[in-house]
């Protein structure tokens, strides 16, 4: 028998009950990556096309990227030769530097994942007066070695090539305190706008971390969100979840 595998969006919501309430996303398919801040939401496909969520209609955006983020930073993308993009007043601007992965959900800062897991961070500054190529881009060397990155109000969440899991509290000017090792292994980790942190570990299973707050940004402990099929990529915000298969 022929087995076809698809590439499938599920949207889960978190019901009054606290279990999770799942249901496919049918009008847009293939999808590869995808992030959500600050309300929205934003994906590219298989084919490298990045789309954003507008109300219910998903809308295809110019250019071809492996990569989208969207938060406090504006949007920004990584396409398949690892060039930095920012969009800006309806097109994608170029940016100076080289990242395999870019995160836009810190205090108005970006982070980013180089193509040999080294990791680097552009201040508030610079981030948000970034209209071209004329504008400076001070990007600042992050220790470590981490595949994939992402930040949120309460710190910065990180995961290596082991599927280590790893917090750092980073601000706007990219001065840090170093990282501090989080039990866990996750192949990818997300950090939502209002500090939730979720993650898929090597198997597709999909994990929230438990009592995230201003005072104890690390949390408490790992939960799992029940899915009935294998993930590998999802976005937490404002109580959404999205999930890719």
């Amino acid at each position: 028998m022929r087995v076809t595998a698809a590439v499938l969006l599920v949207l889960c919501l978190l019901a009054i009950s606290h279990a999770w309430d799942c249901q496919p996303v049918v009008d847009i398919k293939n999808l590869m990556q995808i992030d959500a801040g600050l309300g929205q939401v934003v994906a590219t496909d298989t084919s490298q096309v990045p789309y954003c969520l507008v109300g219910d209609e998903w809308i295809r955006l110019p250019g071809s990227l492996k990569h989208i983020t969207v938060g406090p930073a504006g949007i920004w993308g990584i396409n398949k030769a690892d060039l930095i993009y920012k969009y800006v007043a309806g097109n994608w601007v170029q940016a100076a530097g080289s990242l395999k992965q870019v995160d836009a959900g810190g205090n108005q800062f970006i982070v980013g994942a180089y193509m040999k897991d080294s990791s680097f961070c552009l201040t508030s500054s610079a981030t948000v007066g970034y209209k071209g190529p004329d504008s400076p881009l001070p990007w600042t060397g992050l220790p470590g070695s981490v595949k994939y990155y992402s930040c949120g109000p309460f710190g910065c969440w990180a995961v290596n090539k082991n599927d280590d899991i790893y917090i750092m509290s980073l601000n706007q000017d990219c001065q840090n305190k170093g990282w501090s090792h989080i039990d866990g292994k996750l192949s990818m980790i997300e950090v939502a706008t209002d500090g939730s942190v979720f993650g898929v570990n090597s198997e597709g299973s999909v994990y929230t971390r438990d009592g995230i707050t201003a005072s104890k940004p690390e949390g408490t402990g790992w939960s799992n969100v029940p899915m009935c099929m294998i993930m590998k990529h999802g976005t937490y915000n404002l109580g959404h979840l999205w999930v890719i298969s």
